[in-house]
């Protein structure tokens, strides 16, 4: 029983709270003003700086796992404690880390020099 009366007391409270909401949008009942009264972020600028935005992101999440790669090759050198083998998987995992730092690098150069002359072409 007093399960019941909760649960009552909830719809009830659910119920008072949507009610008003309803009959408010009522006077708009194709959802046509919804878009124009609302504050949308919309921005006017320019596509290219907005691919050179996703670029840098992108290249710097990238550069983000990479140096933890790196750590964690760090990491495993140094709790090799003389483990031969142990040494030999962490110098793999530093050199594939740093390789993959000069890559990001070298694209992150590349992708500068590319945006810029192509932003100077067109300006």
């Amino acid at each position: 029983m007093n399960k019941k009366l909760i649960a009552g007391f909830f719809c009830l409270t659910i119920l008072s709270l949507l009610v008003p909401a309803v009959v408010s949008a009522q006077d708009d009942i194709f959802g046509v003003n919804v878009v124009s009264d609302a504050n949308l972020a919309l921005t006017n600028s320019d596509p290219r700086e907005t691919a050179v935005r996703i670029i840098n992101t992108a290249l710097g999440f990238l550069g983000l796992i990479a140096v933890v790669i790196v750590l964690y090759g760090g990491f495993m050198w140094m709790t090799a404690a003389g483990n031969e083998e142990r040494i030999s998987k962490a110098k793999q995992i530093l050199t594939a880390g740093i390789i993959g730092l000069v890559i990001i690098a070298m694209a992150w150069a590349i992708a500068s020099y590319v945006v810029g002359a192509i932003m100077d072409a067109t300006a």
